[in-house]
């Protein structure tokens, strides 16, 4: 019954809203559209969510794993600060906007976390606010811009968790549609600048500044450890990026046979999973490049120990959460009225499956406040489909692969996200003051871009 998973999603949406555990409750909500369709509530759990749940867990565990242990070893090394204080002491106070999305972009664009890169670029962002007596309110939008924008989701080649997820389901790289991509990113990235910039001319010009000093700034601002260099601080980013390249062209030039030996596991893939090792081997490189060129850092702080812990109890935390949420879409794909639902979406027909999947991704994304779960819950359930969809019309897999994950990083960023909730906490700011620009920059404008995209691919026919 379709109104059993209405009841269910509802649900989800509620208890992400108020903050409670996915890891908890998204089984349970899986459980309530089971029993209201007649299923059996036990194997529903353990062999429907379960194990699509450990599958998951599988795929991705060493990318969030390491994911989080390189953010935490650029963090606590102080070469992401490093990186963040040359961009935003080279373009000043009157570049104030640019030089905080540039700085969270890059530092996003080369493997570090959103919550560390938030963290890395708040201080310098207050003081450059501060120093032009800019609205302090606009500071979340433009990290938001930076981090869970562009460089998230649309620049080809980004090692972000969204970028990675889509190349399980449709086979691809994370240079997956390289044109699509840049263009998108582009667009996100002017239109939101200069939203912000169109916003600071008009609350400065209605007398708005920056208000009371951010006491909190001078805790993080400078601890008095010498720094890294800016040069070597963005040398273990670029290597993830280069190698990442790299590796991603050698292993798929690996024979098949090199995967003969686990062919008869269980939860074995199929093929040789080429972006997964060119994304653990270019982390794990990241990282150890990172612990040497900054042994000195570590040593005066005495902290390594616990960046390596840390990391790897955060990603467990992320892992589960985005599990749990593929469990959830195992168990709505498969009860009978989904059916439903699925050829509704699938009935949104321009000729390609494109516009179907985003107005998916981003629905589920924004119901369960999460890029990587909405995404994750929207190809389990459906990514089989939209791949037997553009194999029948010609449509690249590749694109496939670029409009989920642009798409996923939009109606992601609703209210109740878990990262806009931290990113308002750590620059001290309310829903009710910096919400809209954060909405503005990291869920209107990439939607919109990603349907005009879609319109013009299809207007003129391009398949990849």
């Amino acid at each position: 019954m379709v109104i059993g998973i209405i009841i269910s999603l509802a649900l989800l949406t509620y208890i992400a809203y108020k903050g409670f555990s996915v890891i908890l409750f998204a089984p349970a909500c899986a459980l309530v559209a089971a029993f209201t369709a007649g299923y059996a509530l036990m194997p529903s759990y353990t062999e429907l969510f379960m194990i699509k749940a450990v599958t998951y867990v599988k795929n991705f565990f060493p990318v969030f794993l390491l994911g989080a242990v390189f953010g935490k070893v650029m963090e606590e090394s102080g070469a992401a600060r490093s990186v963040a204080r040359f961009i935003a002491q080279k373009l000043g106070p009157e570049r104030a906007v640019l030089a905080v999305v540039m700085a969270a972009a890059v530092l996003t664009y080369g493997g570090v976390s959103l919550f560390v890169v938030a963290f890395a670029v708040y201080p310098f962002a207050s003081a450059l606010f501060q120093e032009g007596n800019l609205p302090r309110r606009l500071i979340p939008g433009a990290i938001a811009l930076g981090a869970f924008g562009f460089t998230m989701t649309a620049v080809p080649g980004t090692p972000q968790i969204q970028n990675i997820i889509p190349t399980i389901y449709f086979k691809t790289t994370a240079f997956a549609a390289p044109l699509f991509g840049l263009l998108g990113a582009a667009a996100i990235a002017v239109l939101g600048v200069c939203w912000l910039e169109w916003r600071k001319r008009k609350l400065v010009a209605a007398g708005e500044g920056y208000g009371e000093e951010d006491t909190r700034v001078a805790t993080n601002f400078d601890d008095g450890t010498p720094e890294l260099s800016p040069v070597l601080a963005v040398t273990p980013l670029l290597t993830v990026l280069v190698l990442n390249f790299i590796l991603t062209s050698v292993i798929k030039g690996w024979d098949a046979g090199v995967m003969s030996s686990t062919s008869v596991l269980p939860l074995a893939a199929k093929a040789i999973p080429v972006a997964n090792w060119a994304l653990i081997i270019s982390l794990i490189v990241g990282i150890v490049l990172t612990i040497i060129l900054a042994g000195k850092q570590f040593k005066s702080r005495g902290n390594l120990q616990m960046a390596l812990n840390a990391g790897t109890i955060g990603s467990l935390l992320a892992i589960m959460n985005t599990a749990s949420e593929a469990g959830y879409g195992n168990v709505i794909s498969a009860l009978p009225g989904f059916a439903s639902v699925r050829d509704f979406l699938m009935s949104i027909d321009p000729g390609t499956p494109l516009l179907s999947e985003a107005l998916t991704v981003n629905v589920l994304a924004g119901i369960s406040g999460s890029a990587s779960g909405g995404m994750s819950i929207a190809l389990e359930a459906m990514g089989a489909r939209y791949l037997e969809w553009a194999n029948a019309v010609g449509i690249s897999p590749e694109l496939l692969h670029r409009v989920a994950a642009m798409s996923s990083g939009g109606f992601d960023t609703m209210p109740h996200n878990g990262a806009v909730i931290t990113l308002l906490a750590i620059c001290g700011m309310t829903h009710k003051k910096s919400y809209p620009d954060i909405g503005m920059v990291s869920l209107v404008v990439p939607f919109a871009t990603t349907l005009v995209l879609i319109t013009i691919w299809t207007v003129l026919g391009l398949q990849s």
